[in-house]
């Protein structure tokens, strides 16, 4: 198992990992254009793991961009153990957040009469969709670089 499509140092965790920075970005946009969004923890949450995300996976989009070009691939697991487990880690926060915002979301529409406007609503509702695009492409490498551990 040389090379599983997916794992780090390859061109689909590249994409992964593109597609992770992107979403992220687009959900803290979404929540930062409206200056209201601290009055909730859930987005205060949710803007600061969108904070983590984005850097996380820009560095390491950076090291599939070099494995890809160089054509050099990782083969060290100590490496691999801290991706994965900095992969977990994020993925489950990033799942807690975009929850969490959802359900403040929700809650926020569906109140006797609405506590947010319509549009505001949106790009709340909009920014949580975006949160679990991200949590959803950040699981899925995980899970591609945990499948290669083992044969490292």
């Amino acid at each position: 198992m040389d090379e599983l499509p997916g794992a780090l140092g390859t061109s689909a965790s590249l994409s992964l990992r593109m597609g992770q920075t992107i979403f992220s970005s687009a959900a803290l946009l979404f929540m930062c254009l409206d200056v209201e969004f601290y009055s909730y923890t859930a987005f205060c949450f949710l803007v600061t793991v969108m904070g983590l995300v984005i850097p996380w996976s820009l560095t390491l989009s950076l090291v599939d961009a070099y494995s890809v070009f160089v054509k050099c691939p990782l083969h060290q697991p100590g490496i691999m153990l801290v991706v994965i487990i900095g992969d977990w880690v994020l993925s489950f926060l990033s799942l807690a957040a975009a929850c969490s915002t959802a359900g403040v979301t929700d809650l926020l529409l569906n109140v006797n009469g609405s506590h947010c406007p319509a549009r505001l609503c949106g790009r709340y509702q909009l920014s949580a969709a975006m949160a679990f695009l991200s949590w959803f492409l950040s699981l899925a490498s995980s899970l591609f670089n945990l499948w290669r551990l083992p044969s490292l």
